[in-house]
């Protein structure tokens, strides 16, 4: 149904649209866990009840499980009950419809066909454009928001929604979710939380809004916590950067890194989004050739010792591979494998793990 502010409520406990957000909750591995396994050996009486406690509004959110990850960097994550993911799916599939429109093109963080990819190539694409412009006066101002996620004022989010939401029972679902965080900390929201991410868009669009219509800023595009800005020369980036910083304490409540955030002409280059980015080229990070190469180091011990798959491998290989290849890597890539003997390319091009030289090194 098409969305607008009187409707939302109901496009969310829409029978299609709950069952489309349990479906997509059987994506990928999440399926083979008990509760979503319990849910769907009854799955049109478990759908049923759960869309009732949403229109009766005695749906209650559930507690929190929490676990540790550490690739690419160790991060405390709060994750949901499964019951609870549905619900965050529904809600985003239709909030997307709600609020993508009031977003700015140059966002990139988990927006649908955005991405890191195409965010890298429009920064590169605006700074070929400063350059031209500007000259080799050019400018980069980058900032980076410290324990972003943990940081986020709540009663600020909330205030926030009010503005475009204005249907009670809409917002009374979106508060149970952010109020569930009560339970974790005072501040934040749990990055477990499929809402979570919308959640961000919608707190960082203020500072969009600000930097595009305040500030009049052409060349400025952000993705989640990391705000890149191309300016004319090095007087126009301290001011830019204060300007920003400034509205994001007094407005959002929220702290730069100083060790991250930077002001530095535009010929040194971006380092950023998982990508060191020039004008004429893209460069992997020293970072994440040091992660691969750690990774596939202890892989060959893990699949020797049979606690990793062959394919799991191949899964990590490639996913990287993918990334690697979307910059100036060809050379580092060759070498890599060279290096490794166990890791050979197939006739598409896809990495593979030949297990002869696994139980060759045994």
């Amino acid at each position: 149904m098409p969305i607008n502010k009187e409707n939302i409520f109901d496009a969310i406990t829409c029978e299609k649209n709950i069952y489309n957000a349990y479906k997509q909750t059987q994506k990928g591995k999440s399926k083979y866990k008990s509760e979503a396994i319990r849910f769907g050996k009854n799955e049109t009486h478990n759908i049923k009840f759960l869309r009732e406690s949403l229109i009766n509004e005695t749906y209650e959110f559930g507690r929190y499980e929490r676990f540790t990850v550490y690739e690419p960097k160790e991060r405390i994550i709060d994750a949901p009950q499964y019951i609870d993911k549905i619900v965050q799916i529904a809600i985003n599939n239709v909030l997307k419809d709600v609020y993508y429109p009031s977003f700015i093109y140059d966002s990139y963080s988990c927006i649908d066909n955005k991405g890191t990819h195409k965010c890298v190539s429009r920064i590169r694409k605006f700074m070929q454009m400063g350059k031209r412009q500007y000259r080799e006066e050019a400018f980069v101002v980058k900032i980076d928001i410290k324990k972003f996620f943990y940081s986020i004022d709540r009663k600020i989010l909330k205030s926030i929604l009010t503005k475009r939401i204005k249907c009670k029972k809409t917002l009374n679902l979106l508060y149970k979710i952010i109020d569930s965080a009560d339970s974790i900390s005072e501040l934040g929201l749990p990055l477990g939380n499929t809402f979570s991410q919308m959640g961000a868009n919608i707190y960082m669009n203020v500072v969009d809004q600000y930097a595009k219509r305040s500030l009049g800023i052409k060349y400025y595009i952000r993705y989640a916590d990391d705000i890149f800005v191309i300016v004319k020369n090095k007087k126009e980036a301290i001011e830019t950067s204060t300007s920003i910083t400034s509205f994001l304490q007094e407005r959002l409540k929220l702290e730069t890194n100083k060790n991250k955030s930077k002001i530095f002409p535009l010929g040194q280059g971006i380092n950023g989004i998982g990508f060191k980015i020039y004008t004429t080229h893209i460069l992997l990070r020293n970072d994440s050739k040091k992660r691969i190469k750690r990774k596939i180091k202890g892989m060959k011990r893990l699949l020797a010792s049979n606690k990793m798959t062959i394919s799991k491998a191949e899964q990590m290989l490639n996913s990287w591979k993918g990334h690697a290849d979307f910059a100036n890597s060809y050379n580092f890539t060759e070498s890599l494998m060279a290096k490794s003997d166990f890791v050979y390319k197939d006739t598409k091009g896809r990495l593979r793990v030949d297990i002869n030289k696994i139980k060759e090194g045994e």
